[in-house]
């Protein structure tokens, strides 16, 4: 039985190493999709919606796939999903204009979210202790 809601969280508290699979300008965002990649061999899914299409409806589908195709080969209720958002990670005032990019993203069940281009180890350091939710309106 999993202690955490991911494998992925799992292995970062043993020191292991994680490996993912999935696209930096895309990925298939499909109920079907889901169903096939629930037992997907990577400790995460990438879901790269930098470059490729910010899908939420088609997010959801796919989440939906991974639940109902599931559980993960680990026994986690799914494989570990984490979206590449569209947004500039540069500075505070790209983040806070954005992070209703975040709010869809989670909201449709996926574990985390991937900040590109941030800059700023400070401002990395302030969204990793979760003080980002501050910003939000």
């Amino acid at each position: 039985m999993p202690n955490r809601i991911n494998r992925a969280i799992e292995l970062l508290e043993q020191d292991q190493a994680i490996y993912y699979t999935g696209g930096h300008s895309g990925h298939s965002l499909s109920y079907a999709q889901g169903c096939e990649d629930a037992h997907v061999w990577a400790d995460y899914i990438n879901v790269g919606m930098e470059h490729g299409a910010f899908d939420m409806a088609g997010l959801a589908e796919y989440m939906r796939g991974l639940v109902e195709g599931g559980p993960a080969r680990s026994g986690h209720r799914t494989p570990t999903v984490i979206v590449e958002a569209p947004v500039n990670g540069t500075d505070a005032a790209n983040v806070r204009f954005n992070a209703w990019q975040f709010r869809q993203i989670l909201g449709r069940g996926v574990h985390g979210v991937l900040l590109c281009q941030a800059e700023s180890a400070s401002w990395i350091m302030f969204c990793w202790l979760g003080r980002v939710a501050a910003l939000w309106p």
